[in-house]
């Protein structure tokens, strides 16, 4: 169904959720299409940087540690249940010869498909003797006196010996059918899930462990921390996730029933990484016939899913594509978490909006679940962190977590935050919630009055408080344009975030619809959900319908805030899923995007559909204007699969404006933009 204004009195009467977020009471709707969300005001504001406890983590980091050394055992076999055997690495405290301690410690356990060969070099390059130091000092230099280049992501990912000499075991290890583990790759599946709590139970086992355990890691290692940790396994007492994802589909698979060019560049790299065994165990895995073992597995999937994806791409056929169970079991039991966790993510990230929806998901009190949300996008988190403003590096983090947890060391790093969020446009910040406290829901209507400043647009159209006054409509086309776009830069994990001409949207504008608002007469914040409501007509069987909210300077840099899509056929929205505020305005659309719930789309009638927007936080200063850009499509952040694509017969695609059936943003805001 669509919710429309019209159709918002019976939304509330069908039992729809309002935002997690939302605790304290209404206050009074004004005039105007202007609509309060209620917001938690139970905790104080914090400092971004962690203040002087925050100088306490880090010296515990920096400065002298327990243990001098190391010890890396590199070949531990860890046998499943079903017989399968996990191969990983675990790293103990060691004295100054080298010999591991004997003292029991908190183990932190991190799974990954990366192939611990990988970690291994990493670890081994940035603790080279000729290496080591020259990192050190050019990252002491970039950033002010921190310590590290990667803002502390890389020690979150691999091996972190400072963590381990000041008191733990680490365990890396090959989930099945990666790296040298044995078995078949199931990405994220239920008997990996398993494979993870019988991980956790195998090492609260072992004589190196005090019964106190932790997790941790970085993208799928998070994911699948957050998935062991629904489980709620025995000793869990921490988790530590950087960029997880609480629905796969959404975020990055196929999100508004788009897939995604990452989905298959990643698979190829795993699969790739599964055949590359580690030189500094295969002679002595050949001669315990591991090697043959783990040869015998990857013949069983040489590309695990790279045909069906394939495949699904060109059918439109494969279950898969569409929710149902394959996905919904891959989703954490985010509700059943009882172990404190750490999140952190990024507005730009792949799996952007999953870590604010998990932060409001989990029943946990404020401190006990925090939320780090940098401006940034996958592979650059940490970047900065340590500086003056900032938070502190996540390697500090992450120490204070697991002491605090595991350790039992009151070290306030429980009244940090909880919500730590670097604004668009602004700095860093920590507060009691997101969306920011006073957020009001505001709708601007798209209108085709020029707004003066697109003019290398396909349409430079308005935003007003007030519907258009006459019918009028609005045309585009499928381009390729989305390839010199911020989009590309997203969906590439940021590896092209330094190329200059993808910072700016003007490329890819000029194939958009734009709708542009006034100039803001005094700074106002975006704070919350975003939901562009559309009004539209094609000419052809499918609409491939994607947007982006922008940010426009008075200069006319255009800055892309967030952006979603939705393919037309699945624009029907689950209102027991998603979120409104408290007079029924739809927020956030969640889509069902299964068979069943698929719409017809008819050459030339008249569709309604809701494109939801990653939430984000950003401020507009004074002068400055929000754009909507509405674009029929965006390679390759958002792709079709070939049935789909040929429905469109690459016709136009038209938003219509009129008062009857307007087209609008419903966004959250706080402060007064005078529009």
């Amino acid at each position: 169904m669509v919710t429309s204004r019209s159709g918002r009195a019976n939304a509330r009467l069908s039992g729809v959720r309002f935002p997690l977020w939302d605790r304290s009471p209404a206050l009074p709707a004004p005039t105007g299409g202007v609509h309060h969300a209620r917001v938690d005001h139970t905790l104080p504001l914090g400092d971004p940087t962690g203040g002087a406890d925050a100088l306490a983590w880090r010296e515990a980091v920096d400065g002298r540690l327990t243990y001098p050394r190391v010890h890396i055992d590199r070949n531990v076999d860890i046998r499943m249940s079903d017989g399968v055997v996990l191969r990983a690495t675990v790293v103990r405290p060691a004295e100054l010869d080298g010999v591991p301690v004997e003292r029991p410690y908190p183990a932190i356990l991190n799974l990954n498909p990366y192939n611990r060969m990988v970690v291994d070099a990493i670890d081994e390059t940035t603790h080279a003797a000729f290496v080591g130091p020259a990192l050190t000092n050019a990252s002491k230099t970039l950033t002010g006196g921190t310590v590290d280049f990667s803002g502390g992501l890389l020690q979150g990912f691999g091996i972190n010996r400072r963590l381990v000499r000041s008191g733990y075991v680490q365990v890396i290890v090959d989930v099945r059918g990666t790296g040298t583990s044995h078995g078949v790759w199931q990405i994220l599946g239920p008997r990996e899930q398993r494979d993870s709590v019988e991980a956790l139970a195998w090492a609260r086992e072992q004589a190196w462990c005090d019964g106190k355990l932790g997790m941790g890691g970085w993208s799928y290692s998070a994911i699948n921390s957050l998935q062991a940790a629904g489980h709620a396994p025995e000793g869990l007492g921490a988790v530590f996730a950087i960029e997880g994802s609480e629905d796969i589909v959404r975020d990055i698979y196929i999100t508004g029933g788009l897939p995604s060019v990452f989905i298959p560049l990643w698979l190829g790299a795993v699969n790739a990484l599964k055949w590359l065994y580690n030189p500094r165990t295969l002679l002595r895995d050949t001669v315990n016939g591991n090697v043959f073992r783990w040869l015998h597995s990857r013949l069983a999937s040489p590309a695990t899913e790279i045909s069906s994806v394939v495949s699904g791409v060109l059918t439109g056929r494969d279950p898969r594509v569409n929710d149902n169970p394959y996905f919904t079991e891959r989703n954490a039991q985010i509700e059943s978490i009882t172990a404190p966790t750490f999140l952190f993510g990024g507005w730009h990230d792949l799996f952007g909006r999953s870590t604010p929806r998990t932060y409001q998901r989990l029943n946990l009190p404020a401190g006990r679940k925090q939320m780090v949300i940098t401006n940034g996008f996958h592979f650059d988190m940490g970047a900065g962190f340590g500086g003056t403003q900032a938070p502190p590096r996540i390697d500090v983090l992450e120490r204070a977590w697991y002491d605090r947890w595991l350790k039992d060391i009151d070290n306030g790093v429980d009244r940090y935050g909880p919500v730590t969020l670097e604004q668009q446009g602004g700095g860093w910040s920590a507060g009691e919630s997101f969306p920011r406290a006073g957020a009001r829901t505001q709708r601007l209507y798209a209108t085709p009055a020029p707004s003066g400043t697109a003019a290398h647009a396909r349409f430079d159209g308005g935003l007003a408080v007030v519907p258009a006054r006459r019918r009028e409509s609005a045309s585009t086309r499928i381009d390729l344009r989305g390839l010199a776009s911020p989009d590309l830069t997203q969906v590439l994990a940021g590896l092209t975030k330094a190329v200059p001409a993808l910072e700016n949207a003007a490329v890819q504008e000029r194939g958009a619809l734009s709708f542009t608002s006034p100039p803001a007469a005094a700074p106002v914040q975006l704070s919350g959900a975003i939901n562009v409501h559309l009004v539209t007509r094609c000419e052809g069987d499918e609409a491939i319908w994607t947007v982006t909210v922008n940010d426009v300077a008075p200069d006319g840099t255009s800055t892309v805030l967030s952006g979603g899509g939705l393919l037309a056929s699945n624009r029907a929205v689950d209102p027991a899923r998603s979120t409104f505020d408290l007079d029924g305005e739809l927020l956030g659309a969640v889509h069902p995007l299964t068979w069943s719930a698929k719409q017809k789309v008819v050459p030339g009638e008249i569709i309604e559909l809701d494109v939801d927007v990653v939430p984000t936080d950003a401020l507009l200063e004074e002068g400055h204007r929000l754009r909507v850009d509405v674009y029929a499509g965006s390679v390759p952040r958002y792709l079709a699969t070939v049935p789909d694509l040929l429905k469109t017969r690459f016709g136009k695609q038209m938003v219509l404006m009129s008062p009857e059936r307007p087209s609008y943003v419903s966004l959250q805001i706080v402060g007064d933009p005078g529009w």
